[in-house]
């Protein structure tokens, strides 16, 4: 583990899409170590909710589309580190994973940016035939192309007390008596949000020691989907029916419109978000935390009587 990392004290970062879920745990660890933010965002009103965290003059918020690539010179002006962070499953991926994170790396090499955080995806594949994770792998080329010295980061599945991913899933256990399950035997290795968010801010405040390199992000433990929902029924104290869903079933349902998943999003869960063997938070100074050290104090709000419910009596 390597020693305490610098303090980032008065170093202008500049977030893209920094409004989100993942952002927000990262403006928080950097603010905390002293930085000063500049979140730029389609929408920055999101991520007003940080202001009271920040110190007169640390937070800055920028209403930009990365994608308008004339606009990245002026969003990294001045900056010392920067942080991408765009990402999304629709829409032009080529456009948004691959030339936009390129563009906003030639951009910070020409304003002499010191280190840059490419926040890429676990599972990206150049060969993949799902465009997210072929765009993730090709947005990641394009940057070091442009910025060798930047560090590549690729976080599994992110979870925390306020994610969209556990209390998703949480929700629909509270509230149905049998639920079916996509990708039952998919494997997943969830990373806790602020260890990503030590993990980003290690990086960027030591780009001598982790630059020009890539690190998966995933946490200590190793579980199915199936035994992930028995988990988070378990820990409500509720005896929820989970119907594994075949293949064929869970491709049927993932192609009609408004549903819970779509084919490309079922695809990357079947090949699972496991390590792959490349360095990770070791390796970055950050000690991953389980998501059994949570778990049942995240879930007494979904229990049938909340605080005052007993888990032990209910799944007894």
């Amino acid at each position: 583990m390597s020693s305490p990392s610098p303090t980032l004290n008065g170093q202008l970062v500049v977030l893209i899409g920094g409004d989100g879920y993942f952002g927000t745990h990262i403006a928080q660890e950097l603010l905390a170590r002293g930085a000063r933010l500049r979140v730029v965002s389609r929408h920055p009103e999101k991520g007003f909710r940080l202001k009271p965290l920040g110190n007169l003059g640390s937070l800055q918020f920028v209403r930009a589309d990365v994608t308008r690539t004339e606009s990245h010179a002026g969003l990294v002006a001045g900056a010392n580190a920067v942080v991408n962070l765009a990402g999304a499953f629709g829409g032009d991926l080529d456009l948004l994973h691959v030339r936009a994170a390129g563009s906003l790396a030639a951009a910070a090499t020409a304003a002499g940016v010191r280190a840059f955080v490419q926040v890429s995806a676990n599972g990206a594949d150049a060969e993949s035939k799902v465009a997210y994770a072929r765009t993730k792998a090709l947005g990641e080329a394009a940057v070091l192309a442009a910025f060798p010295a930047a560090t590549v980061l690729r976080p599994s599945v992110i979870f925390g007390p306020d994610d969209q991913f556990i209390n998703m899933f949480a929700g629909l256990i509270a509230q149905a008596p049998v639920l079916p399950v996509f990708g039952p035997e998919a494997k997943l290795q969830p990373v806790f949000v602020d260890d990503a968010a030590e993990a980003v801010a290690n990086a960027l405040g030591n780009p001598e020691a982790y630059g020009g390199k890539t690190f998966e992000l995933v946490g200590p433990e190793v579980m199915t989907m199936f035994q992930l929902n028995q988990r988070i029924a378990c820990a409500q104290g509720r005896r929820t029916l989970f119907a594994p869903l075949p293949d064929a079933v869970a491709k049927l349902i993932a192609a009609l419109p408004l549903t819970p998943i779509s084919l490309d999003q079922l695809a990357l869960l079947k090949a699972g978000n496991v390590s792959t063997g490349l360095p990770g938070l070791a390796e970055l100074g950050v000690q991953a935390r389980p998501l059994g050290l949570f778990l049942d104090r995240w879930m007494v709000r979904f229990r049938s009587h909340g605080r005052f419910g007993s888990k032990r009596g209910l799944a007894g």
